[in-house]
Parts: structure tokens; sequence; C-alpha cells
């Protein structure tokens, strides 16, 4: 028998195949595709620029999604020339599993000498490699079980999404996530988040020696772009470091520049015992998570002949390890944190104007650094609908996303914050294209004025669409 595959490699690559999306539709995620579809913003795209993409109409549109993986933007031409000579003059092997490895340890070491220039104390720290957000929140997780084995509690907050994994699960409280999964893992005590005196009410409540770990987001980037009031993690810190609790601070969105800094945890006061890092170390082009942690962490888990008891495949693959490599040079040369945070000032200071002149349509806008958030209105009355109201909402935020779309501009869904539109350009995008941005958006919220425009310019059948699958089990 001889077997014949119906898509050929070559064919993709020299574009003669594009039935990607109806072949999406047909044996992957087909309704995430049919929403994106649905809604006029499904792709297949094309790189233009690594900052412009080109849409299935030849229309461009700048990309401001890719939720903060993609710091350079799409094939960034100092990245490509360097996967290229890595490819072609590399000669270590691609899975060192069971043996040193040049490139692991060049990375595990630059990641904790950055990390110790802003937080001394980590100058020993370990790292832990893996391929996402989601599996640097499970190793964490596990870190500080072994750390602290008579606590059995881990407090997070209300807004927060460390990942879909099963331990990451049970803490992104978010019910249209969880409710289908439960029991997930006990012992999760979920807080007001920004609220410090809630959080000493639970300490005293649950006792120091019942709390094994905190885990936090300097700010919540699914929830909408939600910083908290100043003090809140410095204080949050201070009270776990007096009571022995251990504190994760997830910058995996926040962390490497997104917000202005290199750590948003530690330039707010927070001075975290584990790390976990993904998104923006990966340049767009490879999988990686990694977990830091303090020595003494670390080896609780991870000592002897139990350096095996946690383990990942294909974490500290050669390849992502050259990328992650070369990435945080990048950032460091290109100075991209300051550039951040004085481009995410530029945005904020054109965007919150709009919402004071058109409160029918944006409800708030919030930033922290390229992490920007727009929120609206409700297309419709909240309580028109007896039941329906979050599902008013998610339809809100998706006609906000595909207005901001035919205006030109691709912005990022809120998983946690349903009528919230998330822009996270690349952070070395040029200035005359984050001005075009600017522009762009401003002059599509002008066009709208009001939250109901966008549902009355949506095409009927797009929104039948849309309907059939909102109510889809």
């Amino acid at each position: 028998m001889t077997l014949k595959l119906p898509i050929r490699s070559a064919d993709v690559l020299d574009g003669s195949y594009n039935a990607g999306l109806r072949d999406e539709m047909a044996f992957g995620n087909g309704d995430l595709i049919r929403s994106l579809e649905a809604l006029g913003i499904a792709g297949p795209f094309k790189t233009v620029s690594p900052w412009e993409l080109e849409d299935a109409q030849r229309q461009k549109k700048i990309n401001t999604g890719g939720y903060a993986a993609i710091p350079f933007g799409d094939q960034y031409p100092p990245l490509i020339e360097f996967l290229q000579g890595f490819l072609a003059r590399d000669r270590s092997i691609g899975l060192p599993q069971q043996s040193a490895s040049h490139w692991r340890a060049a990375l595990e070491t630059n990641l904790v000498a950055l990390l110790a220039q802003f937080a001394p104390s980590h100058a020993d720290s370990r790292v832990f490699f893996s391929n996402s957000g989601a599996e640097a929140i499970e190793t964490a997780l596990k870190f500080v079980k072994a750390a602290r084995p008579k606590a059995k509690e881990i407090i997070n907050f209300k807004g927060a999404y460390h990942g879909k994994t099963f331990g990451a699960l049970a803490l992104t409280p978010n019910n249209e996530y969880q409710e289908m999964f439960r029991p997930l893992m006990p012992n999760v005590t979920t807080l007001p988040y920004g609220d410090l005196e809630a959080f000493e009410t639970a300490l005293r409540k649950l006792g120091a020696d019942a709390i094994c770990a905190v885990i936090v987001e300097p700010t919540q980037g699914e929830a909408g772009v939600i910083s908290p009031q100043a003090g809140f993690l410095a204080g949050v810190g201070d009270l776990c470091r007096k009571n022995g609790i251990l504190v994760i601070a997830d910058e995996i969105q926040t962390g490497l520049g997104r917000t202005g800094h290199y750590f948003a945890s530690l330039a707010a006061g927070l001075e975290p015992d584990l790390v976990t890092l993904a998104k923006p170390l990966g340049g767009g082009m490879v999988a990686i998570g990694a977990t830091i942690a303090r020595k003494q962490i670390f080896n609780k888990t991870l000592a002897g002949f139990s350096s095996k008891r946690h383990s990942n495949t294909f974490g500290g693959n050669s390849m992502a390890m050259a990328i992650g490599m070369r990435c945080l040079e990048l950032i460091i040369e290109e100075d991209l944190p300051s550039r951040s945070a004085r481009l995410g000032q530029m945005a904020l200071e054109c965007f919150l104007p709009l919402k004071d002149k058109y409160p029918a349509l944006l409800e708030d806008v919030r930033g922290a650094g390229l992490l920007i958030a727009l929120q609206f209105r409700t297309v419709l009355p909240p309580k028109i609908i007896p039941g329906l109201e979050e599902l008013v909402g998610e339809l809100s935020g998706a006609l906000g996303v595909r207005m901001i779309y035919e205006g030109g501009v691709i912005a990022n869904f809120s998983l946690s914050s349903k009528r919230v539109a998330r822009f996270t350009p690349a952070l070395n995008m040029p200035e005359d294209v984050f001005e075009r941005f600017i522009s762009s958006v401003e002059n599509t919220i002008i066009a709208y004025k009001t939250a109901n425009t966008m549902l009355r310019r949506m095409p009927l059948d797009r929104l039948y669409r849309l309907g059939r699958l909102g109510f889809a089990k």
C-alpha cells in the first residue's frame, strides 16, 4: 500500500495551497475559525513587513495582535538572519535532555544575570525551561508545593489569567473556562486584585503556615490591562516575606519590556521568589517558557537523584535556547523597555481624550507601556435579554475588535474581559507605523461614535452566524 498525503509541504511553501480557511474549519478548531470568519477577521494573513500584514482581500493591516508574543513583529530580519546562521552552522544536538548544552547553559546564565541586575538576591537562582507560559506556571506550582509541603493554600486574584492547563486553570478564576473541568486543583483562595486589606484579612484568617504561595500578575492583561494601585504589590511582598510565604510573579505578558520594564513586578516594589516568562522570549518564532526560582526552592524539587522529578521533552531544545538568547540581546540592544514606556504614553495621551468625547462608545482606556486596552460600552442594554448579559458583553467586544480591524488595525480579544480590545504592538514598531496605528484607531472611534453603531453596521448574515455560534454547546 502506497500512502499519499493530500497536501505537500512544498505546496504550502510556494503558495499553491490556499484552502487553509476551509480545512481549518473541517479538521481543526472549526468554531473558533467560524467565529473569526463571521467577524471578517479570520485571514489567513501574509507578512508585508514585521509590523504590517495583508489579508485575503490584499488589504494591509497594522498588526497590534499576537498577545504580546511578537516583540519584534513577524519575520524581523535580524532574528531571521540569526536563525539562518544557527541552522547553517550549529552542530549541537537538538534535544539535549540528558547532557549538558551550551545553548541552554548560556540562556540560563543570561536570564539569571538579567534578573539579578534588578534583584541581586537572585544571583544564584536557577532556571527551568518549558514550552509555554502555562507550562512555566505548572513548573512554578510544583516548585512551591515542594518547598512548603505542609502549606496547602495558594492565593490568586480575581481577573487573573495564568493559563488553561489543569493546574494553571485552577488559578484562572473564569467560570467559562473552569466549569466543565471541575473538580480542579483544590485549596485555591481567590482575592480581590489590588486590595491589600483583603489580603491581610485572608492572611489572618488562613494563617501564614497554611499559605504555600501567592501568584500575581503585575498588570492583568487578559482582564483588560488592569494595574493595581501603587503600593499593593510591594505590600503583598512585604507581608509574604515576613510570614515565609512564597511569591510567584507571572511576568509572561508583562516582562521583558512590554510594560516599560524588564520585570514589572520589581519596578512596582515586589521582589518575587519565582518569576515565570514566556511570550517575548520566543520572538514569535519558537515556543518557550521559563521558570526562574531561588536556588533553595529549585533544589527542593530537583536535587540529587530526584533531579528528574520534573522534566520536559522539548523544553531547553537548542533552537529555542538560541532564539531566546538573541531575543534577549535585541531587547537590550534596542532598549525596548524604554521605547515601550515612551510609545505607550504617546498612545494613552491620544486615546484618553476619546473616552470623554465618545462616552457612548468607550467606557475606559487603560495602558501599561505597550499593553493598551479600550473598553467598550455594550451594543445593547445589558439586561435587555435576561440571563444573557455575558453574551451581550462578548458580542460587544467582538464587534469592537471587528470595528478596529475595518479601520486597518488587528487587535486582541481579552479572554477575561469580554468588552475589551487589547493592543500589543511590537516593541520596535517604527514610529511612523505606530503613529498610523494611533490615527487609524482614532479615526475609527470618531466614525462610529456609539456602541450601537457597531451593531447596526454588522451585516445581518454575519450577525446570524455569530448568534448561532454563541448558543452552541
